[in-house]
């Protein structure tokens, strides 16, 4: 940590050989965080360089009483990510389908999408405006705690218990999936 710290604060005085041992130390494992979230490796390579692109012009904002420089650059990663997969996927339904004449030539609606909606919708009331404020309107969890009106601790239980239930009726499914294509 101590040798982090020189490096550190190298970088934020513009020392490109500090940006290129960060790099070094650190791409690896926001490399594997990034690909596990776009599933595409060009795509990843992409998103790991304006990260560090990123590291490199925001670091005098790094401060280490926040936090571990790893945590700060995985945050930086994971919001490049979500932007970039929110611009390219979009995570909730922005099409109006209604404009069309034949039913027929509508759009069907991913099974999977109907299986999440049903799915989010026997959640407590409380549990589905925490995942909607966070996974769908793309809040953080402060915002969103602060939306909501509860403490930051009782809104990140909301999500966890959330998620929970989420997998658990996932799980279900799958189950009965399995349990059919093995009759057959």
């Amino acid at each position: 940590m101590q040798n982090d710290n020189f490096l550190i604060q190298q970088l934020k005085d513009k020392d490109e050989l500090a940006l290129s041992l960060l790099y070094d130390k650190y791409a690896g494992a926001i490399y594997s965080v990034i690909v596990k979230m776009v599933r595409d490796e060009g795509k990843a390579q992409n998103l790991l360089q304006d990260t560090f692109m990123t590291v490199w012009d925001k670091a005098e904002s790094y401060d280490a009483s926040k936090g571990r420089f790893y945590t700060w650059i995985f945050r930086i990663a994971r919001n490049k990510t979500l932007n970039f997969l929110r611009k390219v996927e979009p995570l909730i339904q922005t099409d109006d389908f209604s404009v069309y004449d034949n039913k027929e030539e509508a759009i069907s609606i991913d099974a999977k999408y109907l299986e999440l909606n049903g799915a989010i919708t026997t959640l407590e009331q409380h549990h589905k405006e925490a995942i909607e404020l966070v996974y769908f309107k793309g809040l953080t969890h402060k915002e969103a705690h602060q939306q909501m009106d509860v403490p930051l601790g009782t809104f990140k239980s909301y999500v966890r218990q959330a998620l929970k239930q989420l997998r658990k009726a996932y799980t279900k499914s799958l189950s009965v999936l399995l349990l059919i294509l093995n009759a057959l």
